[in-house]
């Protein structure tokens, strides 16, 4: 199902809604780990859901903005999660 797409219209191909919701939250967090080490996050919730063909996610990030802006990293990380959905769909399409 494409984002955006009704439950009905959903193609049997298509990922299941726990497989989009894990995807999206490996994808945030692989953005987060990528700029900070896991040590040096006091916090971090990333909150991701897909019903109906809505994707959306929430990232909320406590880190030192020694080397990078918190805030950008947490932008940068839900951007990564709708990519990696799209990706997934894309693929999902191609199969």
């Amino acid at each position: 199902m494409t984002p955006g797409a009704d439950a009905e219209d959903a193609q049997p191909d298509d990922p299941t809604d726990e497989e989009v919701v894990q995807a999206a939250s490996e994808a945030a967090e692989g953005v987060v780990f990528a700029r900070y080490k896991q040590s040096d996050v006091t916090d971090l919730d990333v909150t991701v859901t897909f019903e109906d063909g809505v994707l959306e996610v929430d990232v909320y990030l406590n880190a030192p903005d020694d080397e990078h802006d918190p805030e950008a990293v947490a932008d940068e990380a839900a951007r990564a999660a709708g990519e990696a959905v799209d990706d997934l769909f894309d693929r999902a399409d191609s199969a």
